[in-house]
């Protein structure tokens, strides 16, 4: 990097992710940077301060380069948001060792072997040699961990508990096998590579069953009870989910008001259901309904497939331009042991590797809704997260590899997954009064979290005219009690939802606030240019920009 600074927004950009890979090898294989799929990285806090310097110098190069044209200014200003962001929480030590049910390092470490190669010796000869470095990774994470708790910042108790009960499952020490002897069991290898995968997944067993222990007998001791961070914290990390500053307190009165519209209208949609209904029974009647039952995983599978495949036909060349290589997506069932609930992952850059939509569910469940599922499948896949994130990874004319494989931004990415689902109702896909509920059922829980999110974390008051504990300062006691009594979403999903609200603070609001700013933005431009506006061509430009937060892309959309 050191003659970077001579370079181009678009190089500096380019080498940053050859540099971050580098330092951060899940990250390489999560988006396809090849050449790191046998490495871990350096979890101590050492390889936080690496990773930082890396962000540093790069900052620095992009802040002094001069932008040749239009597309390279573009970059300048989604480059300097993010990454000014990412040193902002390393300054105020959020980054050294985070710690949650969703999105940390022992869930990130898990995951990136659902992502390997397989299919030859030579890839499972990879996945041997990353899980032989299993132990070092998660004892420098330890490291971490304890000098975080040093300074005085452990994550809440509440976190530390569930975080150790994951990984207890993952080593086996439950009832379930353990995710590594599983992962590994059916390679059909030499055998020398097979008792090297098995002595290596042994390895990674213990090394779980070591974290686990020491989340509870070193640092659940140390853990706070409290789980709410206040607005300090809770200000920092939202400008990290959004990409934007935001009144908090308005978009809490916000929310309030987008879940009573909300459930005015699926009282009305639940009374079609069921004549007099209530949104509960309504629901409990479509769960009875065999035309919605599903019975096995593999039978979810494959329905996720064929819906996931007859949207991407139907909406190709008549709302959306897909090309051949978006047309394949895969739905797979995720391995046990994870929160409940759908994600994706994204194409690498070369496409030897296709989307993913992934369904997490509890293990011994085998009966599913799928009235409850239909907008899932189109907010994880077509026109949601896949058409979205790969359209980006086509863009390699327009956007640099920063920009199409490492720029995430939660309120750009949920927020457009969100609107694709009220989409396909626009475009006459949740006609079925069934489905209808369930997307409705999506959307209301959204706005609830919105409301739970701040709410939580800032302890606001809970405002009259709404019927639920009228003056009374939210606690995560109400928080469940509001998401399982004012929604019809899953009670098992309910439980885990609220765990990752407390430990991911700012994240879970931002799909409907990141909605809300698309809407917003459609009908700016649609206002602009009248009779001229093309719904089509505004995807498709939105979408060949790539990710950015939404102060970015508020002032990018009102270009068009």
């Amino acid at each position: 990097m050191s003659s970077s600074q001579q370079a181009g927004v678009h190089h500096i950009c380019d080498t940053f992710v050859d540099d971050f890979a580098a330092a951060e090898p899940i990250v390489a294989t999560i988006v396809g940077v090849p050449g790191h799929d046998r490495e871990l990285p350096d979890l101590s806090p050492d390889g936080v301060a690496e990773r930082a310097g890396i962000a540093a110098r790069a900052l620095a190069a992009v802040a002094a380069a001069e932008p040749a044209n239009d597309s390279e200014a573009n970059a300048k200003a989604v480059f300097a948001e993010r990454i000014g962001l990412q040193l902002e929480l390393h300054e105020a030590g959020e980054d050294l060792a985070p710690l949650n049910v969703l999105a940390s390092a022992p869930q990130d470490l898990r995951q990136v072997f659902d992502l390997m190669d397989t299919d030859t010796e030579e890839g499972w000869a990879d996945l041997a040699a990353r899980l032989a470095a299993v132990p070092d990774c998660l004892a420098g994470y330890r490291s971490a961990l304890r000098e975080s708790a040093g300074r005085g910042r452990v994550a809440a108790l509440r976190q530390v508990r569930k975080v150790g009960e994951q990984c207890r499952t993952w080593a086996g020490l439950t009832d379930q096998p353990s995710f590594f002897t599983t992962r590994v069991e059916g390679a059909e290898v030499p055998d020398t590579l097979r008792a090297d995968l098995d002595a290596a997944a042994r390895a990674a067993n213990q090394a779980y069953a070591d974290l686990a222990a020491f989340l509870a007998d070193e640092l659940a001791p140390r853990a706070p009870a409290e789980d709410a961070v206040g607005e300090e914290r809770y200000t920092l990390w939202s400008r990290e989910y959004t990409g934007a500053r935001l009144d908090l307190r308005e978009a809490y009165a916000w929310g309030w008001e987008e879940f009573a519209r909300l459930e005015a209208e699926m009282v009305e949609v639940a009374g079609r259901v069921k004549p007099g209904a209530t949104m509960a029974e309504a629901a409990a009647a479509l769960d009875a309904d065999p035309r919605y039952r599903l019975h096995g995983q593999k039978a979810l599978e494959e329905w996720m497939q064929r819906l996931s495949d007859q949207a991407l036909a139907d909406l190709r060349g008549v709302h959306f331009e897909i090309p051949d290589r978006l047309m394949r997506l895969e739905c797979r069932i995720a391995p046990p042991g994870g929160t409940v609930g759908a994600y994706y992952t994204g194409p690498n850059d070369d496409w030897s590797r296709p989307g993913r939509m992934w369904w997490s569910v509890p293990a011994d469940r085998e009966d599913f809704a799928t009235w409850r599922e239909v907008s899932t499948v189109y907010h994880e896949g077509v026109p949601g997260h896949h058409l979205q994130l790969a359209t980006a990874v086509l863009q390699a004319e327009n956007l640099n590899r920063f920009q199409r494989l490492l720029c995430w931004v939660p309120a750009h990415g949920e927020g457009w997954a969100l609107y694709a689902e009220r989409l396909m109702r626009e475009f006459g896909y949740l006609s079925d009064d069934g489905d209808l509920l369930g997307m409705l059922d999506a959307h209301i829980f959204r706005a609830a979290r919105v409301i739970v999110d701040i709410g939580m974390h800032l302890k606001l008051e809970i405002p009259r005219g709404f019927g639920f504990h009228e003056g009374e300062r939210w606690t995560p006691e109400l928080g469940l009690e509001f998401m399982l009594t004012r929604t019809i979403t899953d009670p098992a999903h309910v439980h885990d939802e609220i765990d990752r609200y407390l430990g991911w603070p700012g994240q879970a609001a931002t799909y409907k606030l990141g909605e809300r700013l698309w809407l917003q933005a459609r009908d700016e431009v649609r206002a602009r240019k009248g009779a001229a506006f093309d719904l089509k061509a505004f995807h498709q430009d939105a979408l060949e920009m790539g990710a950015m937060g939404l102060d970015t892309l508020r002032e990018r959309l009102a270009a068009l």
